[in-house]
């Protein structure tokens, strides 16, 4: 690594320029996740020209769809404001960024997209982006990325770990073969170091970087205080004191047993049908993960829940420490102690890792509490639990779901938890540093 983080998305826009017939490419994501830099590198790697537009830093530029969005008239317009910029045919990226600033950007994308002189991309914020209208404007014309924090094996990659090394943990997996002792505690030491720092661009590079924790919770509660900010300056119709309300208090609902997130106890007086909408609002601007209780543990997850009973988690694991009080920092920053707050850390990590491979999030837990499996995933033809252990506890919900008549989609389970890597003929385990690999898993089969 010099001088930056190696990304997944790198990969995917070499390839994407590679492509006879790439459209243009939005890159969506939360705040601060590192999507202007990634698309920087690659246009400073991969094209002779480069025109970088930031409509936020750079106002003056929202009015060069104004007199239409023929391609030729707004390239006069942009060149009226900066004639010094290189536009040329087939070797020039016109990067649009900010654009949550400037939608009548994605109305423009169908016309260069049919002009095909140029190569664009398009970045926002999540936060503040109507995405209902830039799907309108844009259908058919542009393709879509969506870009997360840091994911573990980016982590690693960080760390300076190569791509074999990782291989080598899959290969394991495939096989239900055990980790060698050195191996388990490298992929312990490291999550740990994951857990407490996130996957925030600034935050990972500034520990790998000093080679230490110094400033990291300084940067992360800052980013805490920028979404707050934004919140207050995005929220559009909705009420931005309601907005907050949640945001602050998703921390409380997971220190609690059953997690469940309720907007009655949010704040004195509160009412559901008055925070419709609050809930999408920050899953959409990439803040939260929210995790739906399955009615019935059974096929087909997307058509199997409860829209009212839900878990938020953070997007980021390292904010959700962050915004912790300062005993429960020095408990988990000096005395290592990751058992503390009910098994929350170790479900928000996980959650963000699936949603990190595509996963939507589903639970369930049952009236009277006594069956409770914290995800679900699918193979190509049977339902799959996934058991989040902060402990080494019995797993009696995953083994009742695996035996019993009455769960005929479950043929077998995963418990994810701090062991090591095997198979009891009814479930998997997996430390939870592998989570990252589980649709890869999952999609090629195993070998047992």
């Amino acid at each position: 690594m010099e001088g930056r983080l190696e990304r997944k998305i790198d990969r995917v826009l070499v390839e994407w320029k590679k492509s006879a017939d790439s459209l243009p490419l939005i890159v969506r994501g939360a705040r601060q996740v590192g999507k202007t830099e990634a698309v920087e590198h690659f246009a400073k790697t991969n094209y002779k020209y480069t025109v970088e537009i930031n409509f936020i830093l750079q106002p003056e530029y929202r009015d060069i769809f104004s007199d239409g969005f023929d391609v030729d008239t707004i390239l006069q317009n942009i060149t009226l404001i900066n004639p010094q910029l290189a536009l040329k045919p087939h070797e020039t990226l016109i990067f649009f960024d900010e654009m949550q600033a400037c939608p009548s950007v994605a109305t423009s994308l169908k016309e260069f997209q049919l002009d095909g002189r140029y190569d664009v991309i398009c970045s926002g914020s999540l936060m503040g982006l109507n995405y209902q209208e830039i799907e309108s404007n844009s259908v058919g014309y542009k393709q879509d990325y969506r870009m997360y924090p840091l994911d573990f094996e980016e982590y690693l990659w960080a760390k300076g770990y190569a791509s074999a090394q990782i291989e080598s943990f899959y290969e394991h997996m495939r096989a239900a073969k055990a980790l060698s002792t050195t191996a388990l505690n490298m992929l312990r030491r490291n999550f740990r170091e994951y857990l407490v720092l996130g996957g925030m661009p600034a935050v990972v590079w500034s520990f790998v970087r000093q080679k230490n924790f110094s400033g990291t919770l300084a940067l992360q509660k800052q980013l805490l205080l920028d979404y707050e900010e934004d919140i207050t300056k995005y929220a559009g119709g909705l009420d931005k004191g309601k907005i907050l309300n949640v945001y602050r208090k998703i921390p409380v609902f997971l220190g609690k047993e059953n997690k469940k997130f309720q907007i009655t106890k949010v704040a004195h007086g509160a009412r559901a049908r008055e925070y419709v909408g609050v809930t999408d609002w920050l899953e959409n601007a990439g803040i939260v993960n929210v995790c739906y209780c399955m009615e019935n543990p059974e096929l087909p997850l997307r058509g199997n829940y409860n829209p009212d009973n839900y878990r938020l988690y953070y997007g980021d694991t390292g904010l959700l420490i962050a915004s912790l009080d300062e005993e429960a920092q020095a408990d988990l920053r000096e005395n290592k102690n990751f058992g503390v707050y009910k098994g929350a850390l170790f479900e928000n990590v996980v959650a963000q890792m699936l949603v990190q491979q595509g996963y939507g999030l589903y639970f369930y837990r049952n009236r009277t509490a006594t069956l409770e499996m914290d995800f679900f995933l699918r193979d190509a033809d049977s339902l799959v639990p996934v058991e989040v252990k902060a402990g080494n506890t019995a797993s009696k919900s995953l083994n009742a779901l695996i035996r019993q008549d009455e769960y005929p989609e479950i043929h077998y389970g995963i418990k994810l938890g701090d062991t090591n890597i095997g198979w009891n003929g009814t479930f998997f385990t997996f430390p939870y540093a592998l989570a990252f690999l589980l649709k890869r898993w999952l999609k090629e089969g195993f070998t047992t």
